[in-house]
């Protein structure tokens, strides 16, 4: 820590910052553009003027940037004399010379961190009375819509996509005053991070086209905090709500996770969670017919079902939360559960929560993996399958030119001399896969094969490694070397990271990736480290209450093991052939589902049950890293419409189990549930201690979901009537649905539902709720981690063997960002940005069939005819066909499928 002295008072701050994050964190208000805590300081605005002086008997002082200058103990500063406040003022009034001054069209209106700083100067009349320049704007796809004219100059936009992202389509283009931020021409932006210019740029030139369909301001939504469900990473999100559907959503700040970033996905997927045709009240065939019925009688109807059934098969689902699954259990039974997963993903799963219960193996965080030196991938494509991963790898691969400015004495959040370091001194990435994926233009080398070749290269390494281990044969001697040249790699970093996951559905990968981690560690040189990725939001929570595979539902039901199945929030035609999923299915009678979207599934059985999605509810889901983390309610959509009939799917199985059973209903809110849990599975407990209650208060406060500006309460029903209607009380949480409540960073809340804080309205009010700008909540990070306590036992190494099929072409996944999720594809604004499903086979293969570019081949698999066109992978390996596995009509079944014969279709 250094003192400084700052207008007249003194102050510690962190000699490691600049002086404009400096001031910050210790709550000074300092006007700023340019810079940002992940983008570091290149002085491009001019706005953040102070004036500094040589010693106390300085009168005059020296204006510097303070985004450019660095802590020196002692430093005397004043933010608030004349000099720099009048400087600062005439300088926006720069800035905006060219701007249209358009505000109250503006949709970052009231968001604008223009606007605050504008009103922070005090500027408030233009004396520009010429023409100004104007800009033609792009297209820049569904996503972005893009007004250039209100641009200021400040190269947030490019540090961030081009240099942050290493997006290669948006730049900078013109000289002097007349300069353009944009592409070379109109087209989609191709980072899977661009949404987050829209939070980059201070002003509106980049702004959510999502929101402006069906837009109101800032103030006049209500807010919830909660976790991102497309992916295993579990980044923390701000969902913005208004007439009970989702207006927008926003990048809520944690240190270990996301902080200031998420993915497209996640911003923009969220369409599916208000569709008009979703199901709304429950129903049931009778004599054939669709029956609407009343909650009663949907209670009554299914006790009638377990009356009528003695032996219920329940179906839980990775996408839904603990708290949804364990009810379900409870229900059918410890020996009726299923988990709804593969045997293929049941097994992978088992070998990862291995790791986490038993084995002394490091897991990092997602902001961790951004400090390893030598990355090591297999089997993962991690820019479509967890693309916020990808981006922490991006900079964990840029960060030597950090360490190498440090050594020089540069300081870190110099921006353009690391920028020019990490031209030419990168971190190592090693990656394994089928064919290319989008990381492979920052890797040092990349090994594409078959999984079975990519898990015998990787115990070529664990044998470099360790001798002890089984030497590896049938390799040329170019990967021998290879993987010696790894080996020796991973053993003189200073920290090593291995990435592995369950999308190949291989347990031979994930054993390698345990097996080089484990022999690394053995030699106690380095610190190693393991992530595994896995397929949904709440994997290993699901994982760690256990059940049966979908298979052996399946079977038990075919055998007359069991008489009906409860499907819960589960579509089995993502996991089976449609042919498969008819026999499953092919007696409604005995079918129950419970879900919020119209799946195949939910239309075929003969009771279903509506309930609430992830913005509708509360819950708790467990993320990639084995941390706990709840998610709240945004919005009552029973108060938003009366005639709907949705409840979340714990509270529909608790009261069909207590009225089935004829005992008092024991879970009243979202608290009992995890009490239960909790007690049943003690690795639960945790997150009953650590996670806050709805008794939760801050000074006898429940929390406010809306800003304090919130002024459209009375009109939310004018359209049904015109009295004013009490809001609902939230029994399950501490939030209040008003503005009502505490709404201030404070060290005991950290779920904050939206960054707001008088003076700043943009996401930059972050800095008012970090203890030190760019690092920790003044709370500290939300969530607790389930397994960092546990007691280990000495890791042990794992065999297997490669089973080699040659015979036959054989059937493995590709993922793309878009379509692959299941309920995003719900979403019509992804709809429009999937990519239509394509056969993915090798080079050499297509020139064997004769095959052209723009052939299409068909073939049968699982009682099904498939008919696709083709794309030509170079590095792909002969006798493998790509599917896109999860998306509609390919199901996980799919994998690993052998296909005796491939043939060109004639049209």
């Amino acid at each position: 820590m250094s003192k400084i002295y700052v207008n007249q008072k003194k102050y510690y701050v962190n000699k490691s910052h600049n002086l404009l994050q400096a001031c910050l964190s210790i709550g000074l208000d300092i006007p700023y553009f340019c810079w940002h805590p992940k983008l570091g300081s290149i002085g491009a605005c001019r706005q953040c003027a102070v004036t500094q002086y040589n010693n106390l008997s300085d009168s005059q002082g020296r204006l510097i940037m303070s985004c450019m200058t660095p802590i020196i103990d002692g430093s005397i500063i004043s933010t608030n004399d004349y000099t720099s406040k009048t400087f600062r003022k005439n300088i926006v009034e720069l800035l905006l010379i060219n701007h249209p001054h358009d505000c109250p069209v503006c949709e970052e209106g009231g968001n604008c961190h223009l606007q605050d700083m504008t009103v922070m100067n005090k500027h408030h009349i233009r004396n520009y009375r010429f023409l100004k320049r104007t800009h033609k704007n792009q297209y820049l796809g569904s996503f972005i819509k893009h007004e250039m004219n209100r641009c200021i100059g400040c190269y947030r936009c490019i540090r961030y996509y081009k240099d942050y992202a290493d997006g290669k389509d948006l730049n900078v283009y013109g000289t002097n005053s007349n300069i353009y931020f944009g592409r070379i021409e109109d087209g989609i932006l191709e980072n899977e991070h661009s949404g987050n210019l829209i939070e980059i740029c201070p002003t509106g030139v980049f702004t959510d086209k999502t929101h402006s369909k069906q837009y109101n301001r800032k103030w006049d939504m209500q807010y919830a905090p909660s976790i991102c469900q497309s992916c295993s990473i579990g980044c923390n999100i701000s969902i913005g709500e208004r007439y009970g559907e989702i207006r927008r959503i926003e990048n809520r700040y944690h240190q270990h996770i996301n902080h200031y970033f998420i993915c497209d996905l996640g911003r923009f997927g969220y369409s599916h969670n208000y569709l008009k045709n979703r199901p709304k009240n429950p129903s049931c065939i009778t004599h054939k017919k669709l029956k609407v019925l009343s909650f009663n009688e949907a209670i009554k109807e299914a006790v009638n079902f377990f009356r009528r059934y003695k032996n219920i098969i329940g179906v839980g689902s990775a996408r839904a939360t603990i708290e949804n699954n364990f009810a379900l259990k409870e229900l059918v039974g410890e020996n009726n559960f299923s988990h709804g997963m593969s045997l293929k993903e049941e097994s992978c799963l088992k070998l990862v929560l291995n790791v986490f219960k038993n084995n002394d193996l490091y897991i990092p965080s997602l902001k961790e993996i951004e400090d390893y030196d030598v990355i090591l991938i297999l089997g993962e494509d991690l820019t479509q399958t967890s693309p916020r991963i990808a981006l922490a790898v991006r900079q964990a691969i840029k960060n030597k030119a950090k360490d190498i400015a440090e050594l020089n004495g540069i300081p870190k959040w110099n921006a353009n001399v690391v920028s020019n370091i990490a031209e030419n001194h990168k971190n190592s990435l090693y990656i394994t896969y089928t064919h290319e994926t989008k990381l492979d233009d920052i890797s040092d080398w990349c090994y594409f094969a078959p999984i079975h070749d990519q898990s015998k290269f990787g115990s070529a390494i664990a044998y470099n490694l360790d001798n002890s281990l089984p030497s590896v044969k049938d390799l040329s001697s170019f990967l021998l070397k290879q993987a010696a040249v790894i080996s020796k790699k991973l053993l003189n970093a200073k920290k090593v990271l291995i990435i592995s996951g369950t999308s190949s559905f291989s347990t031979s990968i994930i054993k390698t990736a345990i097996n080089i981690a484990i022999s690394i560690k053995n030699k106690k040189i380095n610190h190693i480290a393991l992530t595994f990725l896995t397929s949904c939001s709440n994997t290993l929570g699901l994982g760690l209450l256990g059940g049966i595979s979908i298979e052996q539902a399946y079977q038990r039901l075919s055998q007359k093991k069991a008489d009906a199945i409860i499907f819960m929030e589960y579509d089995l035609y993502r996991y089976f052939s449609q042919y498969d999923c008819e026999n499953f299915l092919r007696n409604k009678n005995n079918v129950l589902v419970i879900d919020h979207q119209y799946t195949n599934t939910y239309k075929n059985a003969s009771l279903n049950l509506p309930c609430l999605n992830f913005s509708e509810s509360s819950g708790t889901i467990i993320n990639f890293e084995g941390r706990a983390q709840r998610f709240f309610q945004v919005y009552d959509p029973m108060f938003i419409n009366q005639k709907n009939c949705l409840y979340e799917s714990w509270k529909w199985l608790h009261l069909i189990h207590c009225k089935f059973l004829n005992k008092e209903i024991s879970w009243l809110n979202l608290d009992d549930v995890i009490t239960s849990y909790s007690n049943k599975y003690p690795i639960f407990k945790k997150i009953k201690t650590s996670l806050p209650n709805a008794d939760f208060r801050i000074n006898q406060q429940k929390i406010a979901r809306s800003p304090n500006r919130y002024s459209g309460r009375t009109a939310l029903k004018s359209h049904i009537d015109i009295h004013e209607h009490s809001q609902p009380q939230d029994v399950n949480t501490m939030f209040s649905f008003s503005m009502e409540g505490f709404n201030q960073p404070n060290k005991s809340l950290s779920y904050i539902p939206f960054a707001w804080f008088p003076g700043w309205n943009s996401p930059q009010a972050w800095n008012k709720f970090q203890a030190e700008v760019g690092e920790e909540l003044i709370s500290g990070d939300s969530g607790v981690h389930l397994f960092k306590d546990n007691k280990k036992i000495k890791d042990i190494y794992l065999s297997f063997k490669i089973n080699i099929k040659k015979k036959y072409w054989y059937i493995i996944p590709y993922y793309h960002i878009f379509g692959n999720e299941e309920l995003t594809q719900y979403s019509s604004i992804i709809q429009e940005n999937i990519i239509i499903p394509y056969a993915l086979i090798s080079e050499l293969d297509a020139i064997e069939i004769g095959l052209k570019k723009d052939s299409t081949i068909e073939f049968d698999c699982l009682n099904k005819n498939f008919c696709l066109n083709i794309r030509v992978s170079k590095n792909l390996h002969k006798k493998q066909i790509g599917l896109p596995i999860g998306r509609k009509g390919f199901p996980i079944d799919l994998v690993g499928k052998k296909i005796k014969y491939i043939r060109e279709f004639i049209k």
